[in-house]
């Protein structure tokens, strides 16, 4: 027998709605609003959430990629680094990301989420400073170790805080939006770090080009504490009514996303074990950052392996910023006009990664600005990152379980990349035939794994379908309760997966 949900019309069951929600503190007052409320809420949430983690996510990156960078200013001629040494340098910051991703899990359902990501940023600066300190190997390792525990929080914050302010329909294009700070950095730091190398210092470039990124990146880091808010409940920046229109407006994300700080539940984390949906997104995140641990720690010398030298080879990472742009506004398009198609964009990016991998792997060092064009196409697969991101603030129900998924994605990213750059054999330098190898393989079951969470999603909703009656965009009292009580994806009837 079906058991659809049929839209509320009548005027009792309007007022039942507003005596439940009225009941719940962090939602405030029930507020009817106009589309044009809730467009001037949604434009003043852009003009402000978007370039605030934007910013923050560009420094992010370039300070990840300023140790790339700094090999061509003479780090490991310096710190006197000798076989796989710089290799490890590497990894050992995604050990260090690795092992705060379950606390941080933890921290973000139990703390102010603004408050608690603004430290974090503040804390991450301070220790990229520190790097320009560093005389010998086992310093430089200490620091990326400290370096991954800072900027684990950030990424799957910036997941959640999109979950709470927007639609589900609304989030590829804004996880995209603030994922442009990836592109950017590419694009500038490369720039950044020619200028810093060509500067007159007393220090070693690569020592100034650390003491300038990590300054920056802690002020800014203040200036989130007073800025970033905790939920729309608490955005400065919203009038007292903008706030509840925030608040209710995404209410039908079916995902109870309304405040950070709920009691964390271990039975959500069993239900997040046993969810096919999580294998797949973690088995995909693995695979991919094969590819992503090796070619961001080793590209700019792969560059020089083309036949550039090392100065042309920073400023000739900026394409590989300019390409990974273009995917993601190209993605990100296709995602918000065209319904259940965010799945099928994230397989055309990693395909084009795949070609460019071909084109590295396969070509003679004669055809070096084809190769060029080809490690461009690879960072297509990076555009994927918001998606999946979207993926998990759309389909996962349940603040616990949601943030689980969420780490358990960044921890099966932090393994890929430490054991993506094992593959980089100091000996292949710098052609590195044994790491592209690895990064195809990754790419090709990257692609895989996509296609079965895509299957799996298709199957599910129709047998929701079959169960409970096909279920329309409006909502009944108990929708809205489940909603607001922290029930799970799979506890709610109701709920249908976004592909």
């Amino acid at each position: 027998m079906s058991t659809a949900q049929e839209p509320y019309n009548d005027e009792k069951k309007r007022v039942d709605v507003k005596d439940e929600i009225n009941q719940d503190a962090s939602v405030g007052e029930y507020t009817d609003f106009t589309p044009e409320e809730e467009r001037r809420v949604l434009w003043k949430l852009d003009l402000f959430m978007i370039p605030t983690m934007g910013l923050c996510y560009m420094l992010q990156y370039m300070d990840k990629l300023a140790l790339s960078q700094a090999v061509l200013l003479n780090l490991r001629k310096d710190l006197h680094l000798v076989g796989n040494q710089y290799a490890w340098c590497s990894a050992v910051f995604y050990f260090g990301y690795l092992a705060w991703s379950w606390p941080t899990s933890y921290l973000i359902v139990r703390l102010p989420l603004g408050k608690y990501l603004a430290a974090t940023v503040f804390l991450w600066g301070g220790v990229l400073m520190c790097h320009a300190a560093c005389h010998n190997y086992a310093g430089m390792a200490t620091v990326r170790f400290f370096l991954g525990v800072g900027e684990a929080a950030v990424a799957p914050g910036f997941g959640i805080i999109t979950g709470m302010f927007y639609k589900r329909e609304e989030q590829p294009s804004r996880q995209a939006a603030w994922f442009v700070g990836n592109c950017v950095a590419n694009i500038i730091g490369g720039l950044v770090a020619w200028g810093i190398g060509h500067s007159p210092s007393a220090l070693q470039s690569w020592r100034v080009l650390f003491l300038v990124l990590g300054g920056i990146t802690s002020g800014y880091g203040i200036i989130l504490a007073f800025i970033l808010p905790d939920s729309p409940a608490k955005a400065i920046f919203l009038t007292e009514s903008e706030r509840r229109i925030a608040v209710q407006r995404t209410l039908k994300n079916r995902t109870g996303a309304v405040e950070a700080t709920e009691i964390f539940q271990w039975s959500q984390v069993a239900d997040a074990v046993k969810d096919p949906q999580a294998w797949c997104l973690v088995f995909y995140t693995f695979c991919v950052n094969l590819a992503n641990g090796g070619l961001t720690s080793f590209s700019a010398i792969i560059i020089t392996g083309f036949g550039y030298s090392q100065f042309k080879s920073l400023l000739l990472q900026m394409p590989i910023g300019l390409s990974q742009l273009v995917f993601l506004i190209i993605t990100a398009t296709i995602c918000t006009y065209i319904p259940s198609s965010r799945i099928m964009a994230m397989m055309l990016n990693v395909t084009v990664a795949v070609i460019g991998i071909v084109l590295i792997y396969t070509l003679d060092d004669i055809h070096k600005v084809v190769k060029l064009v080809g490690l461009a196409f690879v960072s297509a697969f990076a555009a994927n990152i918001p998606l999946s991101l979207s993926i998990v603030t759309s389909n996962v129900a349940g603040s616990t379980k949601r943030s689980t998924i969420s780490v358990a994605m960044f921890a099966a990213y932090c393994v890929g990349n430490i054991v993506g750059p094992q593959f980089f054999y100091a000996s292949q330098e710098p052609v590195y035939s044994s790491g592209i190898e690895a990064s195809l393989c990754g790419l090709a079951l990257g692609v895989f794994f996509l296609g079965c969470l895509w299957v799996y999603y298709t199957w599910e909703n129709k047998r929701r379908d079959r169960r409970t009656g096909v279920v329309s965009e409006s909502h009944d009292v108990h929708d809205l309760m489940e909603e607001q009580n922290n029930k799970t994806d799979k506890e709610i009837s109701s709920f249908r997966y976004t592909r």
